[in-house]
Formats: C-alpha cells, structure tokens, sequence
C-alpha cells in the first residue's frame, strides 16, 4: 500500500506513521529522515539543504522533491511506502504524482488525522519540559507528582516558547492556509478518507486501519 498521512500539528502524525507502518510491513518514510539521511550521508543534494538550512531558511520545494524522488525509487519502498510530512502542499501533490507516474506506480490513499484546534492546543500547550533532562510531562495526561517539578531528576519544568498557546494557533492557521487546498485536491481525486484523532493512541490506530481496510475493499 501506498499513503500519505496528513493532518495538523498536535494530531498525532509521527506516532500514527510508526504504528501504521509497522502494521502494513512498510517503510515509514518523512522529509525529516530524508533531510537528516541526506545530511548525514554527505550527499549533493543533503550539502545543498544543509546551506539552506545553516542560514535558517527553508529548503527549497525542488530539493526535497528530489531527496523524496531518490528514496521513493529504493528497494524498500517499491511494494509500498506511508509518507509523513510530504506533499505539504498542492504543487508538491503533484510533483508526488509525476514521481510515481515514472515508477508505474501509483497513491491508494491519503489518510487525514482529524482533530479540532481546541484539543490540539490542549495536547501541546498542556506541555513541560525539564530544564535538566529533558522530559516532558502533561499538565493533564503525564502530570508529575509535585506541579513544576520534573518527577526523574528534580529539576524545574517550563513551557518551551513553541508550546505556548499563541503560538499553536499561529502554527494551525498556517496549517490551514498551506494545507486545505491539499486536503481538497485529494478528495477531488477521490483518495481522502478522514479518521477521529481524538482518544487513545490505541484506539486511533485501530480506526486508521479499519479505514484503510473499507477504503482497499
């Protein structure tokens, strides 16, 4: 099977993308890795996003649809693959399609973890990190035992910038923006099935593979 996997920060994405991957025997496969295998490996096009990334710019659409294009033609991909965080956008999508194309391959399905802003502020601004180790807590699903004091090593917990509550929805309304023409243009080609994000992780899981299942059958 061939996916993408989208939806808003806070959703759930990387955890579902393990589980999913795992339960389909495929690779799970994210610009992320891509960038840090690229970078890492010294390759041309990892020294070229490198620059981009050293100067604190964003990497070109052309070089991460070509890092996507090498990794999508590896061995481990061919009988399937559950892409997270690409096509970010329109363009993207059909940068993606043109790829496969040339592969003689082509999407099964885009899967949408669907979760309303208010819960996902309450997922991310909920948390703390430790200014000592480095663990995070959950004001309310990971509380420590004593408020403001990291549980494993004492230390004090803060709320990182990023996790404030301004800055979630900055980062959903850019969601939004960059992403609903996405999440449109796929349900034009009839590859969109949505999933409740909301719940257990368990419980998601279950429900993205029961929407897998209705939507091959």
């Amino acid at each position: 099977m061939r996916l993408v996997l989208v939806g808003p920060p806070g959703a759930g994405k990387g955890t579902q993308a393990q589980f999913i991957a795992s339960n389909l025997s495929i690779p799970k496969i994210s610009t992320g890795d891509i960038f840090r295998a690229n970078v890492s490996g010294g390759t041309e096009l990892g020294k070229l996003a490198k620059e981009y990334m050293d100067r604190g710019d964003l990497v070109p659409d052309e070089v991460t649809n070509a890092m996507v294009q090498d990794r999508l033609a590896e061995k481990d991909a061919q009988e399937g693959f559950l892409l997270d965080g690409f096509p970010r956008n329109v363009p993207q999508a059909q940068v993606l399609k043109k790829i496969l194309d040339e592969l003689g391959a082509k999407l099964d399905i885009v899967l949408e973890l669907v979760v309303d802003n208010d819960e996902v502020v309450r997922r991310l601004a909920g948390r703390r990190t430790c200014r000592s180790c480095g663990k995070v807590w959950h004001v309310d699903f990971d509380p420590p035992k004593v408020d403001g004091v990291c549980d494993a090593c004492g230390g004090e917990l803060f709320q990182r910038d990023d996790d404030r509550e301004e800055t979630i929805r900055h980062r959903l309304e850019v969601y939004e923006q960059q992403t609903s023409p996405l999440i449109s243009y796929y349900a034009e080609e009839g590859l969109l099935e949505g999933v409740d994000a909301t719940g257990p992780v368990e419980e998601v899981t279950r429900r993205a593979m029961s929407a897998l299942r209705r939507f091959v059958d």
